[in-house]
């Protein structure tokens, strides 16, 4: 049994190179990956060891989270894979079992015949062990797995494709899959079997009238739409003025003050005008009072040292002012919060005046579909919520891309029905219609603007 295997296809050497500074993609080269052979026995000797009054020990390992692709020796993974499958049916797991079970799959003579699975069931010191056998296992295919990404990093860097911006992207990509602990070994999706226990726990949750999402920071809002769910896309639309951006927000303070990890990316706002919106929000402060000269009085500034201490000193809110407008420039920085500590929900404002990169031939509408869709990426690779804010055209339509109604999980449009009539009875309301919700139904919330507040709130807390 050979215990070495050659690296990746490399590139050929350059012979340009300095003849002093050797390439690191040297053909030939030929390295031993990390790897342990003897915990890899050990682990499968465990799970096939582990029955009667030590199946408490077999339970222990899986939990570990060892998948097939994380063994070395491919003859491992097939004798795992048997494993599961008896597991799974709810059949007693055993050397005789699991050969039976190679044998139908006509793989018992690759894996080194019966013979092999007692081999392992000898190198179990202790079947009680089997979850730390099999946590080398993970640790020496995380290392692995590391490896392949530096060496796919490497390549791409020396080859001639791309710009220094697609070398910046793999690069986090990869940087956030290790920092995350799941770099990139691959695993068959779920069964229903599988999904079905977490399944049951939600829906008992929903029905319990716990909040299965993060708050909207509106009470009424959060029980049409569930709140907001990792891996989806919120659309606030509105013209100019209205207040998406007060709602969207209210939403990412809401969601921080409830514990979410949260960043806000403006590119029409400046850092500073956000913090007073909130301050003008948390602390009941006319948002005028905030932005002319002595506009604060004693009592105001006690309020906003008591916001420093109380509220900004721990939320966990990062604003972002990027210095253009590029998602690339946005995707990084989400990037760089997962690495940090965590990202939850993504607010970016707003849609149109985001960049990405385009063809000669390519117009506006596709151009803000690839945004569309580049964030609704972003929030399924880094498992967060996206709030995306839209303009709204005069005539109350969404401009440009039908795309962003399609990658949405939930459209909320924003309205206010005294802005062209300040004599309507209905002053002081806004309409907050949900166009579309996967979650439940649509519908129209009315709720208090509190615009001199910079807020929008429930009308039964106004």
């Amino acid at each position: 049994m050979s215990t070495t295997r050659a690296l990746p296809a490399q590139l050929p050497p350059d012979d340009s190179a300095e003849p002093d500074r050797p390439s690191p993609l040297a053909p030939g080269l030929v390295r031993t990956p990390p790897q342990n052979l003897e915990a890899e026995q050990a682990t499968l000797g465990a799970l096939l060891s582990s029955t009667g009054a030590m199946a408490r020990f077999f339970a222990e390992t899986l939990e570990t989270g060892i998948v097939a692709e994380e063994y070395y020796r491919p003859a491992h993974a097939t004798i795992h894979r048997a494993i599961c499958a008896l597991h799974h049916k709810g059949e007693a797991v055993d050397p005789v079992t699991v050969a039976d079970e190679l044998t139908q799959r006509g793989e018992l003579t690759r894996v080194g015949g019966a013979s092999y699975l007692h081999t392992c069931v000898q190198m179990v010191p202790s079947a009680a062990n089997g979850a730390q056998y099999a946590e080398i296992v993970r640790a020496k295919a995380y290392r692995r797995a590391a490896i392949e990404s530096a060496q796919q990093i490497l390549q791409y860097a020396y080859s001639e494709e791309g710009d220094e911006a697609d070398v910046r992207r793999l690069v986090e990509q990869h940087l956030t899959q290790i920092a995350a602990g799941m770099p990139g070994l691959s695993a068959a999706p779920p069964t229903t079997q599988d999904l079905y226990l977490p399944f049951v726990a939600e829906l008992e949750e929903i029905q319990n009238g716990r909040q299965v999402g993060l708050t909207y920071g509106l009470a009424d809002l959060d029980a049409v739409t569930c709140g907001m769910r990792p891996g989806n896309v919120t659309v606030i639309a509105a013209q100019s003025g209205v207040g998406k951006t007060t709602l969207a927000l209210n939403s990412a303070v809401a969601a921080a003050k409830a514990g979410a990890r949260v960043m806000f990316s403006s590119l029409e706002m400046s850092s500073t005008e956000l913090m007073q919106k909130i301050c003008a929000a948390e602390g009941k402060l006319p948002l005028h009072h905030l932005t002319r000269q002595n506009g604060l009085t004693d009592k105001g500034w006690k309020e906003v040292e008591r916001l420093g201490k109380e509220l900004f000193h721990t939320l966990p809110l990062r604003v972002y002012r990027p210095d253009g407008a590029a998602l690339r420039d946005i995707e990084s920085a989400a990037r760089s919060c997962v690495r940090e500590d965590g990202l939850d929900v993504l607010v970016v404002d707003y849609l149109q005046l985001v960049e990405v990169e385009q063809g000669r031939n390519t117009t506006r509408e596709q151009a803000v579909a690839a945004v569309s869709r580049g964030l609704k990426n972003l929030a399924v690779q880094l498992h967060c919520h996206v709030i995306a804010l839209s303009q709204l055209n005069d005539d109350g339509m969404m401009r440009e891309s039908r795309a962003i109604k399609n990658d949405a999980s939930v459209v909320i449009k924003v309205e206010r029905p005294d802005m062209d009539a300040p004599e309507s009875p209905r002053a002081g309301e806004v309409d907050i219609v949900i166009e579309k919700n996967r979650f439940g139904p649509t519908a129209t919330i009315t709720a208090v603007a509190l615009m001199h507040y910079s807020r929008i709130a429930d009308m039964t807390r106004a």
